[in-house]
């Protein structure tokens, strides 16, 4: 009963609409019932939807001939039997183009990476067509309409309503008979300017095809369109062509229909070594050239009138277009074609003819031929079609003609009215009656349009965690004593000839170059020594050691030291190996190292390189850091590639069993900050987290230790330099956060110690990060929500801090970074460390605006804002 009762509401609907649309009241209506029937054919399924694309089709191809006699015989244009060859490709190809497109729900879908694409229908489409092809656009719009769920309301020519709207109906009634809604297909039965322009403005998109003014009117609605426009395609024939083939093609396409698609040649300019063959072969095959003078003009006059095609003209036959000239031809003749030189608008023979007419020009060169077809291009057919007829072999040429060509098809050795709606002459450019011109002719779409256009396709993406990585040095060996043994590798194992020493004048002198020097000496590796790197390594100190690296040409390179003889090791290393390095391009900063802008050289093709740490604190043996300063510029370069990373790192802390008190204390606590930052980063892994929790902890038990007693506490020594170096391979891949970013930037501007720096901002910075409710948190795939409290408990309880909760093991925590920092020497305050109160605060916004742009910054638990790094640094200034 209820089914009953809503069938007879439908039907009131129904029988509401006027059945003649003439009016816009009767439009409006007629708009409103098609949309409620999109909406319950926007509910069929791809099964569905198919049934009724196919049997559409089929009717549309059984109607070909009744529909083409129609239009002929309404607009008095074109070639009956053409236009039966036009309706048959507008169902046949248009059909099997897309029989098996997916146009309803999930349409492509990738499971691994989280990813689908649901097709939608765009609603009620407006379609205009043309009097030029009335029947066969008809069938077209209207099948990719169906395939896509959409419905469809159409605009007929007043010239062609009849034909268009019987194309219609033959569509329409076949997709109801196969299941379609009633009404989905539409359109006005009496055509006006008031009417076309109501479709538009009220329609969802619009299929526009048709003269430049009624493109510009769809695009001017306020409603997306999909429009054409004039095509005016020169032709040229080079000296290489096929001359049969070239012109036989042109005779063919041009007289398809006689001419009316709007891809068909309109001028064709022929090389001057084979013009009179090309002329001969134009005139053996039925074509009538127009006698220069009066015949010439007459015709001239009578294609364009007052700068406008004579809409007489289209689709005339050309003794039609002659004898309305008064020109005499034979009946049969296929062209008119009209020698001429001048490209400009003001010739005639220039124009978009649409009809069986052409120009014909001369051009001694190839450049010239191309400088011709370029203005007739500008003439009035920007972005649509261009042809050229050339030996395949003529690559060269071929590449010329499509870069100086603004138009969206480049036809090559093809007709260009069959060529140019594609899947004829070339079976990947897409078969359509709307061909778009890109943004040269005032579209939207440059392509040949397709069912794809008229799809809202919604993106699904789920979330997903990018593939991780953990990367060190091919060998690390560690242990009291290792490095001769280590060393050892370079001779027996990989045969080395050459090793080049990288370290500082301190280390040199005091002869910790000397043992290497010796185990080099004993495998017969010849070797020399560079050790004028500085505390803070210049551009201009690597330069020096490159030059003579060059002359040394070394297979091997050994950085000894600190962080910064291993940096300058590092930098010598890459300039060795790529002199074209850029300084300034490779210190780009990057959000994700795997997606950089710039892609770093390939390293080690030259030389092998070993890292031999002197400190206990910077991991650069296992890092892929380096930092360098141009002295002439002071500008810093932070280097960041995995390719930095060297081949191998001893950890032998019998380099390091002497350091006094003050580097101990420093490189210590930047230890402790390497495992904190990197275990609360956004981008710690299990691999890393390990590493950094153990670092904590040993810092913690060795450093106190190591610090006060120094080489009488060996195993002191050891723990803080094999935590020094797994803090290192911990950041190496999660990396740090804003308190490096911050320290950076303290040690540039006040030239504060590194780890100093890092230490008076440490728990300043941890409480900020600790925040349960932050301003923003850092971006990265697996960082899911902010929990850098519960992390830094975590490090908390392993390092023996106890507490109830999270916030009391935090706190117990902070205490014990204190406690430890009081134990090394570490002073309370900024203020303390003697930086001037004045110039800090000069100083202040630079320092934060690029402790904000540290590359550290990025990994941080929380973004930070600019004013938040102002105030970290304010508190650490004056400790509250």
């Amino acid at each position: 009963m209820a089914k009953q009762e809503q069938n007879v509401a439908v039907e009131e609907k129904t029988t509401a609409v006027p059945e003649f649309i003439d009016n816009v009241e009767a439009l409006e209506a007629k708009m409103k019932a098609m949309r409620e029937a999109q909406k319950v054919f926007a509910t069929f399924t791809q099964e569905q939807v198919d049934k009724i694309f196919y049997e559409a089709a089929m009717a549309a191809n059984k109607a070909r001939i009744p529909l083409a006699k129609m239009a002929v015989e309404e607009t008095q244009r074109g070639v009956m039997e053409d236009k039966v060859i036009k309706n048959h490709y507008a169902a046949e190809y248009i059909y099997n183009a897309y029989k098996n497109t997916k146009t309803c729900g999930v349409i492509e879908e990738d499971k691994a990476y989280g990813i689908k694409k649901v097709a939608e229908p765009i609603g009620l489409i407006a379609a205009v067509i043309p009097t030029t092809n009335p029947t066969s656009t008809a069938i077209f719009k209207t099948l990719i309409c169906l395939k896509t769920r959409n419905a469809i309301i159409i605009s007929p020519h007043p010239a062609a309503k009849k034909c268009t709207i019987e194309a219609a109906k033959v569509v329409l009634d076949a997709a109801v008979k196969a299941g379609a809604p009633e009404g989905i297909i539409g359109w006005i039965d009496a055509p006006s300017l008031e009417l076309t322009t109501t479709v538009m403005r009220d329609s969802d998109l619009i299929l526009a095809t048709g003269g430049p003014g009624m493109v510009k009117s769809a695009y001017s609605s306020g409603k997306p369109a999909l429009g054409v426009g004039p095509g005016n395609t020169p032709v040229i024939i080079d000296e290489t062509a096929d001359i049969k083939l070239a012109v036989n093609s042109i005779i063919h396409s041009k007289t398809f229909d006689n001419g009316m698609i709007c891809a068909s040649e309109q001028s064709v300019t022929v090389l001057d070594s084979i013009y009179d063959e090309v002329k001969k072969e134009f005139q053996y095959r039925g074509c009538y050239f127009l006698k220069p003078g009066e015949e010439l003009d007459k015709v001239r006059k009578t294609i364009i009138i007052n700068g406008a095609l004579n809409n007489k003209i289209p689709g005339k036959s050309a003794y039609e277009i002659a004898k309305l000239a008064g020109v005499d031809v034979p009946e049969n003749t296929k062209i008119l074609i009209g020698e001429v030189e001048s490209v400009d608008i003001s010739e005639e023979f220039a124009h978009e003819k649409l009809s069986p007419v052409l120009a014909m020009y001369r051009a001694k060169t190839f450049d010239e031929a191309l400088e011709k077809a370029e203005r007739l291009v500008a003439d009035g057919g920007y972005g649509h079609t261009s042809s050229l007829y050339i030996h395949p072999a003529e690559t060269e040429k071929i590449q010329k003609h499509y870069e100086a060509m603004k138009t969206c098809r480049v036809l090559i050795n093809t007709p260009s009215s069959q060529g140019g709606i594609g899947d004829l002459y070339n079976f990947k450019l897409a078969p359509s009656l709307t061909l778009g011109c890109g943004s040269w002719g005032g579209n939207s779409v440059s392509e040949n349009v397709g069912v794809k256009h008229l799809l809202n396709v919604k993106t699904v993406a789920e979330r997903r965690e990018n593939m991780l990585w953990f990367r060190t040095p091919e060998k690390v060996y560690f242990k009291k004593g290792c490095m001769p043994v280590a060393l050892d590798e370079l001779g027996t194992v990989m045969h080395k000839k050459k090793a080049f020493i990288v370290t500082d004048t301190f280390l040199y002198k005091n002869g910790y170059a000397k043992p290497i020097e010796e185990k080099l000496d004993e495998m017969g590796i010849q070797h020399t020594c560079f050790y004028d790197v500085a505390p803070d390594p210049t551009l201009q100190c690597a330069q020096k050691g490159v030059e003579q690296m060059r002359d040394f040409e070394p297979d091997t390179i050994i950085a000894l030291g600190g962080g910064s003889a291993m940096d300058a090791g590092k930098i010598m290393w890459l300039m060795y190996e790529h002199p074209e390095a850029n300084f300034e391009d490779m210190a780009m900063d990057f959000m994700d190292i795997r997606k950089r802008v710039f892609t770093f050289p390939k390293m080690g093709e030259k030389a092998y390189f070993v890292a031999i740490p002197t400190s206990s604190g910077t991991g650069s043996e296992v890092t892929p850091f380096a930092i360098i300063t141009d002295a002439e510029t002071g500008i810093k370069w932070p280097i960041t590639d995995y390719e930095l990373m060297p081949n191998m790192a001893i950890v032998d802390v019998d380099n390091a069993m002497t350091a006094p008190k003050g580097l101990t204390s420093a490189s210590g606590i930047d230890v402790m900050t390497h495992a904190i930052e990197a275990y609360v980063s956004i981008m710690a892994t299990d691999f890393t987290d390990g590493l950094a929790m153990k670092a904590v902890k040993m810092v913690f038990d060795n450093l106190p230790s190591a610090y006060e007693n120094g080489a009488n506490d060996p195993k002191a020594r050891e723990e803080m330099h094999n935590a020094s170096c797994m803090a290192g391979m911990a950041f190496a891949n999660a990396f740090l956060g804003v308190n490096h970013s911050m320290a950076h930037k303290l040690g540039a501007f006040h030239h504060l110690p590194h780890g100093v720096a890092n230490a008076v901002i440490l728990t300043e910075v941890m409480r900020y990060n600790a925040a349960e409710v932050p301003t923003k948190m850092g971006t990265f795939s697996q960082y899911q929500y902010p929990h850098a409290l519960q992390r830094y408990a975590e490090l908390g309880r392993f390092a023996g801090c106890t507490g109830n909760t999270d916030e009391e093991v935090f706190e117990n925590f902070i205490a014990k970074l204190e406690d430890l920092k009081e134990k090394i020497g570490i002073k309370k305050t900024i203020k303390d460390y003697g930086i001037d109160e004045k110039y800090f605060l000069d100083t202040l916004d630079d320092m934060c605006e690029q402790a904000f742009n540290d590359q550290c910054t990025g990994a941080n638990p929380r973004y930070p804002l600019i004013k938040e790094i102002k105030e970290i640094y304010l508190k650490c200034y004056y400790g509250k």
